[in-house]
């Protein structure tokens, strides 16, 4: 049987002369792997087909699906959503790569979980429209609203009476623990705030500074490798402080 889904290209690696495998998060399968044949060839057919794999793409297809398979093929494919900025401009790719790699690490088994594919669309979407400070502050959002979705949301709020982000038990708490995953500061304050937003367009009136986001960023990565099993190393991450005013 065929089934129509949208995906979103996490990575793909070449396959053959022609062909390439890609590692596609669908809405309604979550992470699924797909053989696409003859998209690498030079004909006229083919023209222009390997770039809607790039991660990050937005697509609508028709899948043909097997439970009993790791492996599956796609029959159609075509942008669900075609990119103004993501893949031209290099501070909203450098969020985007980040994005597909925290996704990459994160997700361990292929079952699906629409409201977390919902929460990478809208995020990469609003990336590709917002403003520049909506997006210097939407890889703290992607990541925080994330480890909700996976399970680990953090609890409580900053305040005088909790100044502390315990990042090991996910929680705002009176005294720092006695471990070294917490933040405190403005830079908990930060992630407080941050957390609690529900639109996008909030995060155009938060201001923070270089020092602190990359102190938030740096910590959230800690944050969600205390709950994620293997979680690993993410390499995109320098590069996007590098880039991020």
């Amino acid at each position: 049987m065929t089934h129509a889904t949208k995906g979103i290209v996490l990575r793909t690696v070449k396959y053959g002369e022609t062909s390439i495998i890609a590692s596609v998060y669908t809405e309604l399968f979550g992470l699924q792997s797909y053989m696409v044949k003859g998209v690498r060839q030079s004909s006229k057919k083919s023209q222009g087909k390997a770039g809607l794999f790039q991660p990050g793409a937005i697509l609508q297809m028709e899948v043909y699906h097997n439970e009993f398979k790791h492996l599956h093929f796609i029959r159609e494919y075509d942008w669900a959503y075609l990119y103004d900025k993501v893949f031209f401009n290099v501070v909203r790719n450098a969020v985007a790569m980040y994005v597909i790699e925290v996704v990459q690490h994160s997700l361990k088994q292929p079952e699906a979980n629409p409201e977390l594919f919902y929460l990478i669309e809208d995020t990469l979407k609003q990336l590709d429209r917002g403003a520049d400070t909506l997006v210097a502050n939407l890889p703290i959002y992607f990541t925080l609203h994330l480890g909700s979705e996976l399970g680990f949301q953090l609890q409580g709020e900053f305040s005088k009476r909790t100044p502390v982000l315990d990042l090991q038990e996910g929680m705002f708490t009176a005294e720092p623990p006695t471990h070294p995953y917490f933040v405190s500061g403005e830079t908990a304050a930060f992630a407080s705030r941050i957390n609690s937003i529900q639109f996008y367009n909030d995060l155009e009136d938060i201001h923070m500074s270089r020092f602190h986001r990359r102190d938030l960023l740096e910590n959230l990565q800690h944050y969600i490798a205390l709950h994620v099993t293997d979680f690993g190393t993410l390499r995109s991450l320098e590069i996007l402080q590098e880039v991020l005013a």
